[in-house]
């Protein structure tokens, strides 16, 4: 059966039925308090900052697995120290990277733009799968998405490269609204719909955003990775979260194939966007839902190891473990500003206390592992 191509997008803003408006808002509320109660969560616990590390280096691996990269969380916490890292292993690195520059510019007062958005695919590729494809630069020529590499199997072929700057300002405009405050034009959409524009729901302009941003598809490589980014930017932007402990690529990953269709059915000249809104939101329902469980198990991880724990270089060391769970005496020493002896000593007590696992047959550059609390973050 041939299946004919999506071809281009409507831009921004969107509406849907309302029916489907009436679903949105319904479990709106019920999301936004739970991301708020997670925060608020966060702000209590003793992890929470080594946490928050972890949680964006396990973003970077589930985003980079969507796009079928096959390293796990595990292995980058193993090699994410080596000298001469494998490429799976530099494009979760460069996701993290770029994650923080991108978090650290919200907080600084920069908004989510065309200039920072290309300033991220700079460092998303660089060395990465993709880097000589113009990093930073949006791409010159058409072209698709598809099961092959012939444009006759594509399921979508996204907007002419000439489109691209038109598209993105129109983006940035309902990311931002308008420098003078002029509304985007709702000519294009039907007269019966319920309108979702500049001023909708942050949470609903995040989903909206997140799937234009891929629909553009402005760059030759990339695009994925950074359009979720930009999902926790945007977040950050809005003010529904105010550090980045709220990520959704764990749940997408998980329903890649299903998250790929409702992507694409916001496409062409019938967008189906209540079904892509209603999807994401239900995600992050389930997301905030999987952290704050991860948080409460962490926090009380670390709270009995304390009790356990004499010395105050013991306390120090295995807090020190939830921001680095596969670690060596010299990370320690270096990161605490103890003596590698101190950091050792202290480590082997943990480790006689069956809070951490040392191998006992190895005897230099020994690692230091937290499994209990790799556990908790596989979960």
């Amino acid at each position: 059966m041939l299946v004919l191509a999506r071809k281009g997008i409507t831009k921004l803003p969107i509406s849907v039925k309302t029916e489907e408006a009436l679903q949105i808002l319904e479990i709106l509320s019920k999301i936004n308090h739970k991301i708020g109660r997670l925060e608020e969560r966060f702000n209590h616990s003793i992890v929470n900052k080594s946490l928050i590390q972890l949680l964006q280096l396990s973003e970077s691996v589930e985003s980079t697995r969507i796009e079928g990269t096959q390293v796990t969380f595990t292995d980058v916490v193993e090699e994410q120290n080596d000298s001469n890292p494998r490429r799976e292993i530099t494009e979760v690195k460069n996701y993290r990277e770029a994650l923080q520059e991108g978090t650290e510019r919200i907080r600084n007062g920069y908004p989510v733009s065309w200039r920072l958005i290309r300033d991220l695919h700079g460092i998303l590729m660089q060395g990465a799968r993709g880097s000589v494809q113009a990093s930073g630069d949006y791409r010159k020529v058409q072209n698709f998405i598809g099961p092959s590499n012939r444009i006759e199997d594509a399921t979508y072929i996204p907007i002419s490269a000439d489109e691209i700057e038109e598209y993105m300002q129109n983006l940035e405009y309902f990311i931002n609204k308008h420098p003078y405050n002029e509304r985007l034009t709702t000519d294009h959409l039907p007269a019966d719909g319920y309108i979702f524009d500049e001023d909708a729901n942050p949470l609903i302009k995040t989903a909206i955003m997140h799937a234009q941003f891929e629909s553009i598809h402005p760059f030759l490589d990339g695009n994925g990775r950074l359009g979720r980014i930009l999902i926790v930017l945007s977040l950050m932007q809005s003010k529904i979260i105010t550090q980045p402990i709220f990520f959704v690529s764990e749940e997408l990953e998980e329903e890649r194939a299903l998250y790929y269709d409702m992507l694409n059915g916001v496409r062409g000249e019938n967008p189906e966007w209540g079904d892509w809104i209603l999807f994401f939101l239900k995600a992050c329902d389930r997301m905030a839902t999987r952290i704050y469980e991860k948080l409460e198990k962490a926090d009380r991880l670390a709270s009995e190891g304390l009790i356990k724990c004499q010395l105050e270089s013991e306390k120090r060391v295995w807090l020190y473990t939830f921001s680095d769970p596969f670690t060596t005496a010299k990370k320690v020493a270096e990161h605490l500003g103890i003596s590698t002896n101190t950091a050792r000593n202290a480590l082997n007590t943990l480790a006689e206390k069956k809070l951490l696992f040392s191998d006992r047959e190895v005897k230099r550059n020994k690692k230091y592992r937290n499994y209990d609390l790799m556990r908790i973050l596989r979960s």
